[in-house]
């Protein structure tokens, strides 16, 4: 399985439809993190790219994102990958925290581009 982190300077980027670029991390059957790539972002917005069916192709099952838009969540469901927001700091600290149970989806969706949630 592999889970996708949008990464701006090494951290999860507030806004996954402007991250710089897409970690994507490969998980063993014992959940331990066996390989990272990058993955540059498409340019425009998570949800009017074709970024969602790219990373499901790769075998991406969770977006682990600071905040997104209910049309970029919808895209990912639609495409069979979970969605876990909230998400901030080093990306390999989020990676640890949410392997470990530590990390849920805290369901904060913004509803425009300039929304403060993110």
């Amino acid at each position: 399985m592999k889970i996708a982190l949008p990464t701006r300077d090494g951290n999860i980027d507030d806004h996954f439809g402007h991250c710089d670029h897409y970690t994507l991390m490969t998980l063993d059957a014992d959940n331990n993190i066996v390989s990272k790539e990058r993955m540059d972002s498409p340019e425009g917005c998570g949800c009017k790219s074709d970024i969602a069916p790219i990373l499901a192709s790769k075998g991406v099952k969770v977006m682990l994102a600071g905040n997104m838009g209910q049309g970029a969540v919808n895209i990912l469901h639609a495409n069979k990958i979970q969605v876990v927001r909230g998400c901030s700091g080093p990306i390999d600290e989020v990676a640890a925290k949410w392997l470990a149970g530590e990390i849920k989806d805290e369901l904060i969706v913004c509803n425009h581009h300039d929304c403060g949630n993110h």
